[in-house]
């Protein structure tokens, strides 16, 4: 339920869940739904319900084994905020967080709404990152969703980015990635998109992580975009200085 991982922009992954449902466009060819399926067939124990959600109460202490710190994708293989994640599992994800305050932790989600509506319930650490996907202009009000969660951290994942996305709204956010879809039905990234969204970063001064182009064959594909890779992270400290701020002038 835990390894090393081959996602650029993290070093291994933790799923005290597995499983999923289709919820918009950007799930249409999801990944881990093959390979979750692969697994059942392998006769993987973990995957014997296939891509069905199914909460792993084994995995919950795992982070704190790991004695190096790191950077953790939380749930590789599903969504934690799936309506069929209890509140009260949720939590207790959240506590090990926490208690592993020696990590980094990277949660993204579709599931937005329920985001929001859990996130007073929740107890945040600044080792916990929060992040949402956004694919389309369909979409983006999943990042206001974000914006009004707890989480020091706040991140959009533009993956599988399917379509342009003008003047993005960019506040309150501290870190933006955005990559193509991969796999034999891959859906075409055109590289203005990508583009674009990087220009308003730049402008914005928000850090942007290029993961990669996509397709059939994303190794071959890359990773470079107008001649170079963009690599760039967010640091805590600078994020919660800028909440500080905004407090400030809210207030």
């Amino acid at each position: 339920m835990a390894q090393d991982s081959k996602i650029e922009w993290t070093q291994s992954t933790w799923n005290p869940v597995t499983g999923c449902t289709k919820t918009s466009t950007g799930c249409k060819n999801c990944y881990a739904e093959r390979i979750a399926l692969r697994l059942k067939a392998m006769g993987n124990p973990n995957y014997a319900d296939g891509f069905r959600v199914t909460l792993h109460h084994q995995a919950l202490e795992i982070p704190l084994r790991w004695k190096q710190p790191r950077t953790i994708f939380v749930n590789s293989m599903s969504d934690l905020f799936h309506e069929d994640v209890p509140l009260d599992f949720i939590s207790e994800v959240f506590d090990i967080m926490r208690r592993a305050c020696h990590h980094r932790f990277q949660i993204l989600t579709k599931r937005s709404g329920r985001l929001m509506e859990l996130s007073p319930e929740l107890p945040w650490g600044e080792n916990i990152w929060m992040g949402v996907t956004v694919e389309n202009t369909d979409h983006t009000c999943r990042m206001n969703d974000l914006r009004a969660t707890d989480a020091v951290v706040k991140f959009v994942s533009f993956e599988p980015l399917l379509g342009p996305i003008s003047d993005v709204d960019l506040e309150g956010i501290d870190w933006v990635i955005v990559g193509g879809e991969s796999g034999p039905r891959a859906r075409l990234m055109r590289g203005e998109w990508a583009v674009e969204i990087r220009d308003q970063c730049l402008v914005a001064g928000i850090p942007f992580f290029f993961k990669q182009w996509g397709g059939v064959n994303k190794k071959k594909a890359g990773r470079i975009l107008e001649e170079r890779t963009w690599d760039e992270m967010p640091h805590e400290f600078e994020a919660a200085a800028r909440r500080e701020v905004e407090s400030g002038i809210s207030g």
